[in-house]
């Protein structure tokens, strides 16, 4: 076992928030005794509990072969500014962001260390992990397949296109992150977006700067149930628009989801270009995509006149390019097809 001691190797932190915790967290810090290689700290910030979870961590920290550095905030902070804090407090060379729920393998620390080690461009890689019920028990299910990281989404990555496929949706779970401590200065401070939690906007961070990897092999247990802030059920879908109701409703009715759509990509493209500049290699991805919602939600109401930006739109590929990744082919015609007529 590798211990803190060991100076061959980076100093490791692990950053723990909690909130009213105390049914799964022995479990949790259980796992962080007992990894291959033992963290140098484990900072804790815990949002204000009201049930044991402090009493647990205070009994911890007491034996711990490590140190363990306490923060309780007075005022509950909720989960993505408990995390910038936790975060923030850290003084190792690699950050381990570690959830009070789940339940590490034991070579987890030393597998991602190795692979940031081995690796030294990039300051972000994320893992797969194994979807478990409340009392921990194997659901057969990977994390990946329930945020469709499939092999050929994959492959899209590995060609260059990270940007493209966290903009589809956020394939960054943090409990199964490791980063580096530099890379704090520009994934903090987390801005507060409607649709994205801390995660989802470090992994965007990371292929701005392209310096985000993946690492295929499961290395947590990842509990289920239904306490958890943040889980893997999926979003509820809209209301379904007949064929009738598309060729009768006013244009502009149409238009409002991807006007929608727009201004949500428009906020995050501001908000990372205001942390880096224009030449940072995922930003011209993220610029293609913010064209084309951009030319779909600007449609005019003349059908003629939509005839041109729509066959641009189709040859240049960004019809095919946007659609959903379980979509059919005949799905990007279609859309094109709607904005033309609709």
């Amino acid at each position: 076992m590798a211990t803190p001691s060991d100076p061959n190797r980076p100093t490791i932190s692990v950053a723990l928030c909690t909130y009213n915790g105390a049914a799964y967290l022995e479990t949790q810090l259980q796992t962080l005794l007992a990894q291959s290689w033992l963290p140098d700290e484990l900072v804790v910030c815990d949002d204000d509990s009201s049930d044991a979870t402090r009493n647990i961590l205070a009994q911890f920290a007491t034996n711990a072969p490590f140190s363990v550095r306490l923060f309780h905030n007075p005022e509950r902070l909720g989960y993505n500014k408990n995390f910038e804090k936790a975060l923030s407090l850290c003084t190792g060379e690699l950050l381990f962001i570690c959830d009070q729920d789940d339940a590490w393998l034991p070579e987890k620390i030393e597998t991602l260390a190795h692979y940031l080690i081995q690796h030294p461009d990039t300051d972000l890689v994320f893992t797969n992990a194994h979807i478990a019920d409340a009392s921990l028990k194997n659901t057969g299910k990977l994390f990946w397949d329930t945020v469709r990281f499939t092999e050929p989404i994959r492959q899209r990555w590995l060609r260059g296109e990270a940007m493209e496929v966290l903009l589809d949706g956020n394939r960054v779970m943090g409990c199964a992150s490791a980063l580096r401590r530099r890379f704090l200065t520009d994934f903090l401070p987390i801005p507060s977006l409607p649709n994205y939690i801390y995660d989802g906007w470090m992994g965007l961070i990371g292929a701005a700067r392209g310096t985000i990897d993946f690492y295929e092999k499961p290395l947590i247990w990842y509990r289920t149930h239904e306490k958890q802030q943040v889980g893997t059920r999926p979003p509820e879908a809209g209301k379904p628009v007949s064929l009738k109701e598309r060729f009768s409703r006013p244009h502009q009715e149409k238009l409002e989801p991807l006007i929608h759509k727009y201004q949500e990509i428009n906020q995050l493209h501001r908000l990372i270009t205001e942390r880096f500049p224009q030449k940072t290699p995922g930003l011209r991805l993220f610029d293609r995509r913010l064209a084309h919602y951009y030319r779909r939600s600007t449609m005019p109401d003349g059908r003629f006149f939509r005839i041109g930006p729509v066959f641009r739109e189709l040859l240049a590929g960004n019809y095919h390019r946007y659609a959903d990744q379980e979509a059919n082919h005949s799905a990007p015609y279609l859309a094109a097809l709607g904005d033309l007529l609709e």
